[in-house]
């Protein structure tokens, strides 16, 4: 009981130093409670969602997917003759039925041909209103559509671009364009998670998304009562046979689900990445803190041994310590991680994905994970300072605080430290020399592992000569003073090393992902300038074929030489070894594509490819099928029939553009597939006449005004789009790592305040002898400065080299340029001088208050 007395007692006399390792528990356990908490929302939200639109059962064809209408080459969704409808209707068990028609291959712009697709990635449904949808969507404004003229918007996206009745609209189509008039308005009865959906009456959704009257999509079937789920699908199959896709309400529920929970998955796995780094990095922060009050206790400890307290008793005592600061950080941490889940799906509202609060899901297993982990990392985090405090002898208390550390111990940390640095090295070595990526990458990984490690270890050796070069390119310039703060940045080298370390983690990792960012654009943007003979591109970025309107208006524009059309089939390969390979993409293309793409070949010309009966392979898929040029291979087209094809190159694999494509001409296809079921266009390529790029930039536009669902770029606009998407992505990853950043920031404000605490005495004898307030916030400033500059430099050079090593595997890949992006890495190095200024305003402002003869009398 003594012991939990001390430890209480020690802990609120410290409640301020103990306040900012709360914070870093906080902190991260409300990061991983929050993640935990806003998936199982997104899950909860989507779950409700899918059980309220599925019918009991729902019918739909063939070739439509698990998750609901998947398009063929022709844009189209996969559609069955109303005929089913009336078989469906005359099965056991059925209380009604209803056929219905929608895609996702539309976009839907207004008056003034601004798209009216979500920005957050949701879909964009246009389907026929149906009863169904009436379970789950109310008109709140005017009527559902009863004619072509008329269509009807969910009120969600009626409020984000301001829509109201009689406004109109345009579906485009593979089938070509549609425009009608809002007539209604209707809201989602349960989450709509962003998606933008429009409703046309039957007739007219079957012209405008399938160009065919008397055909569906899906066919809603509901259960009379007292009939199952399972039997109703066992009656309906039964009246159908086997030539269509029959599900149950869980089954289309389920199928929706797994889709939905691969992607929360794979956000919360990396959401919790980022908040294990930060737990990493509150580490440092706790091992510091406790450290430092050891030290400072030291005397106290001494005469707490002296009057009887055993080794364990203070072993325990200090744990108790860090047993308070887990459980009172965890549990704060847990409320402010539901606050963070709330944020989350506030942010994500801003984007277009709405989220109720209603279905907030905090299941229990959340609050337990966030406090074991918060508790548990906290206590092995005061492991070895609270082994150091049972080691204090009773002698301790005759002594002067903070004796000095053990010459013995530092020699074995350097020893240790540099052994795992080299084996990190030498791992980093192995992967770079390695034949394959995917050998490369588990050598890589253990190489950033082995020096991470390796540099926490050593970092408290190499602090002594880093801060004494900062000291003399930064410090030395302000005098005495400038050397004091060096000297105290030099006093505790250990300390030193935790506190940079802490910020290291995380730049670290800013620098190896900046690496890695900016040598996959300059990769890409060398292969293109290398490889990509055209001057426009033309497509549609949510993967939307080229209509054929679409395509003759590019061909017509004046000025262009010459137009490439660019069609991707599925299709089955039999190779001369026997073996078929089921689902592979041909690139069907017209002949001029070598001209639009100088895509290198290992064997052969890759021009003869467009000859009659021929194609191309890649390197991979010749080596493993043995295949060579002249060798056959059967081609099952699928929608025709099969070919057998010659063929006559072999691409090569060290290639971006088009990396695994396999190339046919489209004259060569349309002998085998019909063309009623020749896949549209998935892009067009188009080249200038020579001199008249940028006229043919402007006309090839304005052609395409009325095709607003489609993009044009020219080389320029295309490179800035790869930027932009990588950006995106390290913009997002730089926003997660600032969680581990701000602890880290907390670190160094800690060790600052706690290092003024203990210099209290030292602190009242320079300001007796004539060291100003100004000069002493000054010095305390300096020292933050140069921990943070510390920790930076082995940071960014750390990261640096991963970042190297990492281009090095892409290479394997094709993306072979290297490039530093120095701008960043020179702005996170000045932006850490101000995180050590920031850092320290607080210590220096409490030290330069400090009363001269109370600091004095300090024991």
């Amino acid at each position: 009981m003594s012991v939990m007395k001390t430890s209480m007692r020690n802990f609120f006399a410290h409640k301020g130093r103990m306040a900012l390792s709360a914070v870093a528990v906080l902190l991260s356990v409300a990061f991983v409670c929050g993640t935990l908490v806003f998936t199982d929302t997104m899950n909860t939200t989507f779950d409700k969602l899918f059980a309220a639109t599925s019918s009991d059962v729902t019918v739909s064809a063939k070739g439509a997917s698990d998750t609901g209408e998947t398009t063929s080459g022709n844009g189209k969704p996969p559609v069955m003759p109303a005929g089913v409808l009336g078989t469906v209707r005359e099965a056991d068990g059925v209380k009604s039925a209803e056929g219905t028609v929608f895609s996702t291959s539309v976009t839907v712009v207004d008056a003034d041909k601004d798209n009216l697709s979500p920005s957050s990635g949701a879909p964009t449904i246009v389907g026929s209103w149906n009863a169904n949808d009436a379970r789950t969507m109310k008109i709140t404004e005017g009527a559902a559509p009863k004619n072509a003229d008329q269509v009807m918007v969910d009120a969600d996206t009626a409020d984000k671009h301001h829509l109201k009745l009689g406004d109109e609209i345009s579906v485009i189509s593979a089938v070509g364009t549609h425009t009608a008039k809002v007539s209604g308005v209707a809201a989602f009865q349960v989450t709509n998670p962003g998606a933008a959906i429009f409703y046309l009456d039957t007739r007219t959704a079957q012209q405008t998304l399938v160009g065919e009257a008397d055909v569906y999509t899906n066919v809603n079937v509901m259960a009379a009562a007292g009939v199952s789920e399972a039997q109703l699908k066992k009656n309906v199959v039964a009246a159908l046979g086997g030539d269509y896709k029959v599900q149950t309400a869980k089954e289309t529920a389920d199928a929706n689900q797994k889709e939905v929970g691969e992607f929360l998955n794979v956000m919360k796995y990396a959401m919790l990445g980022f908040a294990g780094i930060a737990f990493l990095v509150g580490i440092f922060l706790i091992i510091n803190t406790f450290s430092m009050l050891v030290a400072q206790r030291t005397r106290e400890i001494g005469l707490m041994r002296a009057i009887g307290s055993s080794r364990r008793q203070v072993n325990r005592s200090v744990l108790a310590e860090a047993l308070l600061l887990g459980v009172v950080g965890s549990l704060l941490g847990i409320g402010a991680g539901v606050g963070i889940a709330v944020g989350l799906m506030k942010l994500m509202g801003m984007t277009g994905m709405k989220l109720s609060t209603d279905d907030l899901t905090v299941a229990w297993t959340t609050p337990v994970i966030g406090m074991v982990l918060g508790v548990v990392v906290t206590v092995l985090a005061a492991y070895l300072p609270a082994r150091r405090a049972g080691k204090v002898s009773p002698m301790a208390a005759l002594r002067d605080a903070g004796a000095p550390a053990d010459a013995r111990a530092g020699r074995l940390r350097a020893l240790l430290g540099s052994v795992l640095t080299a084996a990190g090295v030498y791992g980093l070595y192995l992967a770079t020399a390695a034949d394959k990526a995917s050998e490369g990458s588990l050598w890589l990984g253990l190489g950033v592992v082995l020096t991470l490690i390796g540099f926490v270890v050593i970092g408290p050796v190499l602090a002594g000569g880093v801060v004494r070069v900062l000291g003399a390119v930064l410090l030395r310039a302000f005098g005495p003073v400038g050397r004091m703060a060096e000297r105290n940045a030099l006093r505790n080298p250990r300390r030193t090393g935790a506190t940079g370390a802490a910020l290291m983690i995380g730049l670290a990792l800013v620098a190896c992902l900046s690496v890695v960012g900016s040598s996959m654009v300059a990769s890409a943007t060398d292969q293109l300038d290398k490889s990509v003979g055209t001057d426009f591109i033309v497509q549609n970025d949510n993967g939307q074929p080229l209509t054929p309107q679409a395509v003759q208006a590019v061909k017509k524009t004046p000025g262009l030489e010459r137009v490439t059309e660019y069609k991707l089939l599925d299709a089955d390969l039999t190779t001369p070894d026997g073996k078929t390979s089921k689902g592979e993409t041909l690139n069907a293309t017209d002949a001029t594509y070598v001209k639009d793409l100088r895509t290198e070949t290992v064997a052969g010309d890759l021009a003869d490819a467009y000859r009659p009966d021929s194609m191309s392979v890649f390197e991979g898929f010749a080596k493993e099928h043995g295949l060579k040029v002249g060798s056959k291979v059967d081609v099952a087209l699928k929608d025709g029939r099969t070919a057998s094809l010659t063929v006559r190159a072999i691409t090569s694999d060290d290639v971006v553009i088009d990396k695994g494509a396999m190339y046919v001409s489209i004259a060569t296809v349309a002998r085998y597939v019909p063309a009623e079921k020749m896949p549209l266009d998935a892009m067009v390529l188009a080249a200038a006449k020579e001199g008249q790029q940028d006229a043919a930039y402007t006309s090839l536009k304005s052609a395409l005004h009325d095709y607003p669902q489609y993009t044009v770029r020219d080389q320029t606009d295309y490179k800035q789009a790869l930027k932009d998407q990588i950006g995106q992505m390290l913009n997002l990853i730089y926003g997660l790592l600032a969680l581990a950043i701000i602890v880290a920031v907390l670190g160094v404000v800690n060790t600052l305040a706690l290092s003024v605490v203990e210099r209290t005495r030292e602190i009242g004898l320079m300001r007796a002898i004539g060291l100003s307030r100004r000069q002493l916030r000054r010095m305390i400033r300096m020292e933050s400065v140069v921990i943070a500059l510390f920790g930076a430099l082995l940071g960014l050079g750390l990261g640096m080299g991963w970042g190297a090593t990492a281009q090095q595997l892409l290479a394997m890949e094709g993306l072979k340029v290297l490039d530093i992006p120095w701008p960043t890495i020179v702005g996170v190095f000045i932006a850490s001088a101000f995180v050590g200024l920031f850092a320290a305003l607080v210590p220096a402002f409490r030290a330069g208050r400090m009363n001269v003869l109370n600091a004095i009398a300090t024991d």
